[in-house]
């Protein structure tokens, strides 16, 4: 006889990756709909009006993204006019990236939404419960990034060759 399965339900990325996209698709309806901004874009311009002026790369790497795909966004925040793109002290080789004042306008008025959606979400938990669910995060992202950082795993192939073989 086989084991029983167990439902994905059961498992925490797959659960958290569930209210995430319940949670964060009211942020997304606000980011689109009412400031004309991708989730991505969001992330990066919450991320510069925390951090202040950051390279590209020093944006991706805070903002959790790819080169690529914070490349793409940051063009088309510079093309809105919500970033900047400025050479500190005339060198022309580095590029720092800066809110605009209509980014850091954007951002004012966006993050108290976001804030509130996520108040409303931890609302449900009393103090005690909200503390020990920080604590917990805290600890499950930590573990996360010390078992990346050892984890021996094949980079996922993501070209042509092999397709049709075999």
């Amino acid at each position: 006889m086989s084991a029983p399965r167990r439902p994905l339900d059961d498992l925490l990325l797959y659960r958290l990756s569930r209210l995430i996209a319940v949670g964060g698709s009211m942020v997304i309806r606000l980011c689109e709909g009412r400031f004309g901004i991708t989730r991505r874009e969001w992330r990066l311009i919450a991320t510069l009006a925390s951090r202040g002026e950051l390279s590209s790369s020093q944006l991706a790497g805070h903002a959790q993204l790819d080169r690529a795909r914070t490349s793409k966004a940051v063009g088309s925040l510079v093309a809105k006019g919500l970033l900047s793109r400025t050479h500190p002290a005339g060198d022309r080789r580095q590029v720092l990236l800066g809110l605009t004042a209509s980014g850091q306008a954007l951002y004012d008025e966006l993050f108290p939404l976001v804030s509130r959606i996520n108040a409303d979400l931890l609302g449900t938990l009393d103090e005690e419960t909200a503390t020990r669910l920080d604590d917990a995060l805290r600890r499950l992202q930590a573990q996360a990034e010390r078992m990346a950082g050892e984890a021996v795993l094949p980079k996922a192939d993501r070209s042509r060759r092999g397709a049709g073989s075999g």
